[in-house]
């Protein structure tokens, strides 16, 4: 458990468990937390608009938490009418949907006017509960953030806040087309930094970054690996069956983009790759499938057919194949379908679908950057990619075409590697994360009465 939650720095130095005011285990974890999305649902499929990895992170934890007697309300924005307020996700789990602003055709940037309506349904909630009904905040992103510092403030309880992405790293590393993240974000995130208890990061580079970009307390910061879904995500019956459920053909090198198509994610760069290629080896176009699984998100959304284009122009656009966003279980067989999947993402503060895939037993070419490095064993699970040079990406791939036996042993290396990434080890590490946070809340309040 250690080498999942360690203070900022130590995962460097070996794995060490320091909490200030001594070890978690000493003082009680919390019975019932509100746990806030404001802008993604966890009900929602995940590759369509904005929901992806973390309407898995939280889904998966949520879980885990009830599982080991940590009861979690999920509250959450509503998107349609037909919604009931409260749905039991799992035993222990419950998606409260609050009605802030119109459900449908509001976009992520249009919501920060909502927050005021989110912050009156959540209110409205609690009231109806006995006093110390939620023990603790956890929000995610932002914008629950908001919400999350006014909601601990006035239930006298801790906020836990998971960033998941951040807006200063997010602007430094943009991608071509790609728009800057607005002021009012950097600020809300600069707010949320100095009221909450602790902070979860994904890595012990997200930790840095939290530290040097908006000057966080070192010691309020806890790094925690997101878990992977091991009984969803695992080899099963293999490559070729899952080829053959899919309609893919035995023999075919298959480079697999699955995620959000926008620029963050580049997508484009592996459709260059694959011309850059081609045009090296043209006999391997009659043996190349690229799919593209999910759906336009964020500023993909203003040219929805834009990949599609850029396949036509770059002439590549018999091998491309567009697919639609998937549930999990069909993804998990793409994933055991492809020869290798492909991460060029700009900014990617974990990269939860490099796990998934390895744990399919499917190596990942990836970008070097964000949590990547960390989900990717550079040279044993996969390839990382310092930039994103089309050519660069076509060399990765050209060593898998030439050799199918390195695909097979790195799958094989992928699948033992995210073993080490279970959800019920990330769990049990948010959850004596919450413990500190509740110790030093406690502590807190008696130096403030005394």
């Amino acid at each position: 458990m250690s080498q999942y939650v360690s203070r900022l720095g130590s995962t460097r130095t070996g794995p060490r468990l320091r909490f200030p005011g001594g070890f978690p285990g000493s003082s009680r974890k919390p019975r019932r937390i509100a746990m806030l999305s404001v802008h993604t649902s966890p009900l929602h499929q995940p590759g369509t608009g904005d929901a992806g990895g973390m309407n898995v992170y939280i889904v998966e934890l949520a879980k885990r938490l009830a599982a080991i007697n940590i009861e979690v309300e999920v509250f959450t924005r509503a998107t349609t009418g037909s919604l009931p307020p409260a749905v039991e996700l799992a035993p222990g789990v419950l998606v409260r949907h609050v009605d802030a602003g119109p459900y449908e055709g509001l976009a992520k940037e249009d919501l920060p006017a909502q927050l005021c309506a989110f912050t009156h349904g959540v209110m409205q909630a609690w009231a109806g509960q006995r006093p110390g009904y939620y023990d603790l905040v956890h929000s995610h992103y932002w914008l629950s953030g908001q919400v999350g510092w006014l909601a601990a403030q006035r239930w006298g309880v801790p906020l836990v806040h998971a960033m998941h992405t951040m807006a200063k790293v997010k602007n430094a590393a943009l991608a071509a087309g790609d728009t800057p993240e607005p002021a009012a974000r950097v600020i809300g995130e600069t707010q949320i930094v100095n009221a909450a208890d602790r902070l979860i990061a994904n890595t012990a580079e997200e930790a840095d970054e939290l530290v040097r970009f908006y000057d966080a307390d070192p010691s309020s910061v806890a790094v925690v690996h997101p878990g992977v879904n091991l009984d969803r995500f695992r080899p099963a019956d293999g490559r070729a069956a899952a080829r053959v459920r899919l309609g893919l053909p035995q023999d075919a090198l298959i480079p697999l983009f699955a995620g959000r198509i926008q620029p963050l994610k580049a997508p484009d760069v592996l459709l260059r790759a694959v011309a850059v290629l081609l045009d090296r080896d043209p006999s391997l176009r009659s043996r190349i499938v690229v799919p593209v699984v999910g759906g336009p998100s964020g500023s993909g959304l203003a040219k929805p057919e834009g990949l599609q284009k850029l396949a036509a122009r770059l002439g590549i656009a018999d091998v491309v194949r567009f697919h639609p966003p998937v549930g999990q279980d069909r993804l998990a067989d793409w994933f055991r379908a492809a020869s290798v999947l492909v991460m060029p993402s700009y900014s990617e503060s974990f990269g939860l679908v490099a796990i998934e895939a390895q744990a399919a037993g499917t190596p990942v070419v990836a970008a070097a950057v964000g949590g990547l490095p960390v989900a990717v064993r550079d040279g044993v699970s996969g390839f990382l990619i310092p930039g994103h040079e089309p050519e660069a990406y076509a060399r990765a791939l050209e060593r898998l075409a030439d050799a199918p036996e390195l695909v097979e042993r790195m799958g094989a290396a992928a699948a033992a590697h995210a073993q080490s990434f279970g959800w019920d080890t990330a769990a049990s590490a948010t959850a004596d994360v919450y413990t500190a946070a509740l110790a030093d809340h406690r502590r807190r309040a008696r130096t403030h009465h005394g």
